[in-house]
């Protein structure tokens, strides 16, 4: 298989759905991370805190670029620790929707 066929997700298994994860992760960490600023928290990695500077696209680009990262550098893992590209992304971005979240609860009540 060539680089760039490996270099693409799978349609399917156990590493297709980490990466639907990936999906769910990056929209949960979006979409809480911009609920935070409105209810008037800042952001506190620095690397996201600048891109945000830029806005929506700014953030978006950002996360996007990750995911880009993964996937250029997916071929040159061997197959069995290939998932832990899609881990590696998923893990840190549910994290940190998570701490949005209690962050906006916090702020709420």
């Amino acid at each position: 298989m060539s680089h760039a066929a490996r270099a693409l997700p799978p349609r399917h298994g156990h590493e297709a759905r980490l990466w639907a994860l990936v999906a769910v992760a990056f929209v949960a960490d979006v979409v809480t991370t911009y609920a935070g600023l409105g209810a008037g928290l800042t952001e506190s990695n620095p690397v996201a805190r600048i891109a945000l500077a830029y806005g929506p696209a700014g953030f978006i680009g950002l996360k996007v670029g990750c995911i880009g990262i993964g996937l250029a550098l997916r071929p040159f893992l061997s197959q069995s620790y290939q998932r832990l590209v899609p881990i590696g992304l998923a893990g840190p971005w549910l994290a940190a929707a998570l701490s949005n979240i209690v962050a906006i609860a916090g702020v709420s009540l």
